[in-house]
């Protein structure tokens, strides 16, 4: 039988304190363009204090709810997040900005639907897994359909566009697909296939190969293409060991595009140095850990699923991030979980460790 052991209280102080450096390197980050956009150096720093509070409040109560509970509205939860990502498309009711339709505006809050997507899908999938049995090796059971459906949610999110989050979710998925015991020439079938499909998206959209050719040599687009990964690199090595100092940063000052979402690493690295960079390098890796221990521990496939799909989904995005800003990766809109600013991404999160710490509290001891 489970026992309820506890929340795990590293896991959880681990993220808290992702959160907190998030406030704060949000504030030192955005300050300067919120004075400029909003006349308040305090406005990305309020609202991600305020996306904080209500996702720490949300975390808690979902930790009180059993997880076991997401395989009766499994279907439901995906059904949701894939109308949303429909509605968002429709012109007149999703909000179109820098060339992308990914929100829904209420008031002066922006939702993004395709944040809330990531978590129905990796709860769909555990649940859809979870029930394979011995069929996982077949093709057309343990395969097929999680290919559809996720083929269909990806499709939907590169109509936004926002391939970097498509790419995230199939990996995600293939990372499930492998834990899950799908034969490895079932695996190999979807890289060969997916291949040419990622070439094509590539290679059709100017601004994606523009980004490509200036990964593998930002220094010979320096005004454009490059702009954005030189001033990354350029934050990194005036960092040093110990930073410039909590606020002095030089390339948040309208040099480094989006400083408080898709290059706030950067601002880290500048401002804190190479302590910082290995310190929450350092609080990423823990997480991982946990999550990866939560899952092994659990004593049925589906909280298995469930518990790495988070898992999977918060150490992807970290290090897809961490790899774009160090220059290891070609540029992508993806932000650090619980550090950037955004309140669809931080709640998402939020509700995502509030489900792994329920699981961890059902943990066979061993």
């Amino acid at each position: 039988m489970k026992q309820h052991s506890g929340f795990d209280n590293i896991l959880l102080i681990a993220t808290l304190m992702l959160v907190g450096i998030g406030i704060v390197m949000v504030y030192s980050a955005s300050a300067i363009i919120a004075e400029d956009r909003f006349n308040s150096e305090y406005f990305f720093l309020k609202r991600q204090a305020l996306f904080a509070f209500i996702s720490i409040v949300i975390m808690f109560i979902v930790t009180r709810i059993d997880h076991q509970f997401y395989k009766k509205i499994a279907y439901i939860i995906l059904a949701t997040s894939i109308i949303s990502l429909i509605l968002v498309l429709i012109p007149g009711i999703g909000l179109k900005i820098g060339g992308a339709t990914r929100w829904f505006r209420i008031a002066t809050i922006s939702i993004q639907p395709s944040e809330f997507a990531k978590l129905g899908l990796i709860i769909y999938l555990a649940y859809s897994l979870s029930k394979k049995g011995k069929n996982i090796k077949t093709f057309s059971v343990g395969v097929l359909p999680h290919l559809i459906i996720t083929g269909i949610i990806l499709l939907l999110i590169m109509r936004q566009p926002d391939m970097g989050t498509a790419l995230c979710l199939g990996a995600i998925m293939f990372t499930m697909l492998f834990a899950s015991g799908v034969r490895l020439s079932h695996l190999s079938l979807i890289l060969i296939s997916a291949s040419p499909v990622i070439y094509f998206l590539i290679i059709n959209k100017a601004y994606r190969l523009e980004r490509w050719m200036a990964f593998l040599n930002p220094w010979k687009y320096p005004a454009d293409s490059g702009f954005q990964l030189i001033q990354s690199l350029y934050a990194f090595g005036s960092g040093g060991i110990f930073g410039r100092g909590l606020g002095d940063g030089k390339q948040k000052l309208f040099y480094l595009p989006e400083p408080h979402t898709d290059f706030i690493f950067s601002v880290i690295g500048e401002e804190l140095g190479l302590i910082g960079v290995l310190f929450i390098i350092s609080i990423f890796s823990i997480f991982i850990y946990r999550g990866i221990m939560i899952a092994i521990r659990s004593s049925d496939l589906f909280s298995v699923y469930l518990a790495l799909g988070i898992t999977s989904l918060i150490g992807l995005q970290a290090i897809t991030h961490l790899g774009v800003t160090m220059g290891l990766l070609p540029t992508k809109g993806i932000t650090l979980p619980y550090v950037s600013y955004g309140g669809s991404s931080l709640l998402t999160n939020m509700i995502g460790l509030g489900i792994l710490l329920n699981i961890s509290s059902q943990v066979k001891k061993r």
